[in-house]
């Protein structure tokens, strides 16, 4: 039976002399059975550790991913801005009351 492990990066080399292994796929150390999981107890997960979870159902199993909301914000980069809403209209229509109200018309026309 494998045991999953909570080793912090700083202290991967001790586990690893103790006879830890690195499950690439997972991102977690772990001991097979047959090891003195005593040596490994500083390295044990809590029972509530999202981090170390047991191996994954399958995938009719999983319960489904969280879903987006409406309000949810995306920024992209230091200098992003959220322009007020103008309408109703969407976002990617040419709308003449927000192409009015969002950039205005410059000085001697277009």
């Amino acid at each position: 039976m494998r045991h999953n492990l909570k080793v912090p990066f700083a202290e991967k080399d001790q586990a690893k002399k103790l006879g830890a292994r690195w499950d690439a796929a997972r991102k977690l150390w772990y001991v097979e059975a047959g090891l003195d999981l005593a040596l490994f107890s500083r390295w044990q997960p809590t029972p509530h550790d999202a981090s170390v979870a047991a191996p994954s159902a399958p995938a009719s199993r999983r319960s489904p991913p969280a879903q987006a909301t409406s309000e949810g914000k995306v920024q992209v980069g230091s200098r992003f801005v959220v322009l007020p809403r103008v309408c109703e209209c969407l976002p990617w229509d040419d709308c003449e009351k927000c192409r009015l109200e969002s950039w205005p018309e410059p000085p001697g026309g277009r």
